[in-house]
């Protein structure tokens, strides 16, 4: 009935990369919506949820600063919207996936 943590899943977030840390958080995600743990393994699912997705906005928000200060317009720093390959620019609160 109630599913355990697997082998394969590390137990320190700190060592996934971006794209392992969200499919990580997806796998937990699709966890929690199937009901199927108990209630100490979903406690302990939800706050590894909530620290992945901590990380992953710090990290996100680094990329966008990093982004930020590579666009220069006229000479003197600016920031823009990156546009995606379709050419349409990134709303806000949109991420580029």
């Amino acid at each position: 009935m109630a599913r355990s943590r697997s082998n394969a899943e590390p137990a320190d977030d700190q060592t996934l990369d971006f794209e392992q840390s969200m499919k990580r958080l997806e796998t937990i995600v699709e966890e929690l919506e199937a009901g199927q743990l108990t209630l100490e393994d979903s406690i302990a699912r939800y706050e590894e949820g909530i620290q992945l997705s901590r990380r992953l906005t710090q990290v996100l928000d680094q990329a966008e600063k990093r982004i930020e200060r590579l666009v220069e317009k006229q000479g003197s720093p600016s920031t823009e919207p990156m546009e995606l390959s379709s050419g349409r620019g990134i709303e806000e609160g949109e991420l580029p996936l």
